[in-house]
């Protein structure tokens, strides 16, 4: 760690405030200023006819006749505080769905469909949780939804409203306050079962205006990308940034990026002054899946910002991603590591122009996360509460409008969490994640109940994971689980590790890639593995954004064996 600096900062300034008027205006009522603008707003790339990709495209104008349609229908069925879930596809009607939600004055519940089989569990337990009086689906799945509605897993909604089928009906939006509930948000569930963070309409326009002032997001953008609208950052940067900054949205389902991943390089370079974003993982995909000669059908000099987020960044993925496609035009200074989570609306920190900041610390490389805006960041000793000096790692603590009002029916974790103290100053949120100032930039090291612990010394579990990564074959990085297990001896590290898709189990020898994950592992970190378990490609859970699930990895395949 660097040599900590006297002059400790009183916290993270921020450059601006965000403007009182924004905090004062809902969101969605800006489409009424769009309601004669015939310029494209959202468009799907729809890829169920094979590899071609079609457009479907709402303008400004449309988009506000189906809204309000949605906001009139709900109003026959629900009452402001109800909560609406959105259980639909990738797709436009997600779209007027959600902002026909915001329109009525309901909460919305961001959702996926039915038919996703990975998010099936997380759909059954949020439903449970959140109670939706009514959901929100599109015509050519409504009875696919009614089937699941039926199952008797969930309770049973009073209405399931086709948002296509809609009549057009002018309607004005509900008043709102700006402490009022617009959605809930729920988390990934990486440290523990979802849940649902309440987020107002202020911290929804707050969250929105520091976005589109970080990125330089206007009307001549085009927000691209794949990541799913339930969550946080996909959902803002796709869908509510695009609202705010009225530029355009161009998206595609998550599983189409993952079938052709060079369809986000067709998305980065057909559109211009694009803005994209996506967890680390799917920067190292482009590299590893997209091969030279591919890369050189696309031009990506038009990308204004593509924002690296929602999982530790890695060194070694920014510069091998820059190593690839700076050739093909993509600008340095438009590659963002970012930093946010669900409890602060997404955005906390980011990266500027001037490209990505790659400090070494020890035997490690960390990525800075810049800095915020229109908010306070603070890093702090998470047992005494007090800000620690400059270059010394403690627990990451934000405090701004874009902070969520807490949790869903969780008083407890809510006060926890939400309400922390600084020399007397209350509602500071306690992100739970572990980082350092360097005088002028963030960087964050890794979660803080993730953190490892052996013989006094700490372990980040992402760089155990790297290490096994690389160790074998038929490992790989996004694959693998490092977690620690009580002991005899005290805590001890546990790895579990997908084989590569291509690889059939009776030609792996398990015995042998354990061997060489074990070594790797004790000669780069001075640990003992307690066990290793090679599992089937697909096995890990994961969370909604595709991040390996490191709590439910451990319930899975080591809490049923050792409890």
């Amino acid at each position: 760690m660097p040599t900590p600096r006297p002059d400790r900062r009183e916290d993270a300034a921020v450059p601006d405030e965000v403007p009182e008027e924004v905090l004062r205006t809902p969101l969605v009522w800006r489409l009424l200023r769009r309601a004669d603008d015939e310029r494209p707003a959202f468009t799907h790339l729809d890829c169920s006819a094979g590899q071609d990709m079609i457009e479907r495209t709402l303008s400004w104008s449309e988009l506000l006749v189906r809204v309000q349609a949605v906001a009139a229908g709900l109003r026959e069925h629900a009452r402001p505080g109800d909560r609406v879930a959105i259980v639909a596809r990738q797709d436009l009607s997600y779209v007027v769905a959600f902002f026909g939600a915001l329109y009525a004055g309901v909460v919305a519940v961001p959702l996926s469909a039915p038919d996703l089989g990975a998010q099936r569990e997380r759909l059954v337990g949020v439903l449970g949780d959140c109670d939706a009086q009514v959901w929100l689906t599109a015509d050519a799945i409504a009875d696919r939804v009614r089937e699941f509605a039926d199952a008797g897993d969930v309770p049973r909604p009073r209405a399931i409203l086709s948002v296509d089928t809609l009549p057009a009906v002018a309607a004005e939006p509900a008043p709102v306050t700006p402490d009022t509930p617009a959605y809930l948000q729920y988390t990934s569930g990486t440290t523990r079962s979802p849940a649902g963070v309440v987020i107002t309409h202020r911290a929804l326009a707050a969250a929105c205006w520091q976005v589109c002032d970080a990125y330089a997001v206007d009307a001549e953008t085009t927000c691209v990308g794949w990541i799913p609208f339930f969550h946080d950052m996909g959902l803002v940067q796709l869908l509510t940034g695009t609202m705010h900054g009225g530029g355009r949205s161009v998206f595609l389902a998550p599983l189409e990026f993952i079938r052709r991943p060079e369809r986000w390089l067709t998305l980065m370079s057909a559109y211009p002054k694009t803005l994209t974003a996506a967890p680390n993982f799917a920067y190292d995909l482009l590299v590893e899946a997209v091969p030279e000669a591919r890369r050189r059908e696309f031009d990506l000099s038009g990308v204004h910002v593509a924002l690296n987020g929602s999982e530790p960044i890695r060194a070694a993925t920014v510069e091998a991603f820059l190593d690839a496609y700076e050739p093909h035009g993509f600008p340095r200074g438009a590659y963002r590591p970012s930093y946010g989570l669900a409890e602060a609306t997404v955005y906390v920190a980011s990266g500027d122009a001037n490209g990505p900041v790659v400090t070494p610390v020890g035997d490690r490389s960390l990525v800075a996360v810049g800095h915020p805006r229109g908010q306070r960041v603070r890093v702090v000793d998470p047992d005494t509460a007090r800000p620690v000096r400059d270059g010394t790692t403690g627990e990451i603590w934000v405090r701004g409008p874009n902070v969520a009002a807490g949790y869903w029916r969780r008083p407890a974790l809510t006060a926890e969490v939400f309400d922390a103290r600084i020399d007397g100053e209350g509602g500071w949120l306690r992100t739970g994640d572990l980082g350092w100032w360097d005088g002028s930039r963030l960087y964050v090291t890794g979660r803080r109940k993730d953190l490892i612990i052996i013989d006094g010394r700490n372990h980040y579990p992402q760089d155990i994971e790297d290490t096994v990564a690389g160790a074998h074959p038929v490992l790989g990085r996004d694959r693998v689980a490092a977690f620690a297990v009580e002991g005899e001896a005290g805590e001890a590290v546990v790895v579990v590790a997908e084989r590569a898709r291509g690889a059939a189990a009776a030609e792996v020898d398990e015995t042998a890639v354990a061997r060489a994950a074990t070594r790797a592992v004790a000669t780069a970190h001075d640990v003992a593995l307690r066990s290793f378990l090679l599992v089937k490609p697909g096995a890990l859970p994961r969370t909604s954004s595709g991040k390996v699930a490191r709590s439910a990895a451990r319930t899975r395949f080591w809490a049923p064996v050792t409890d």
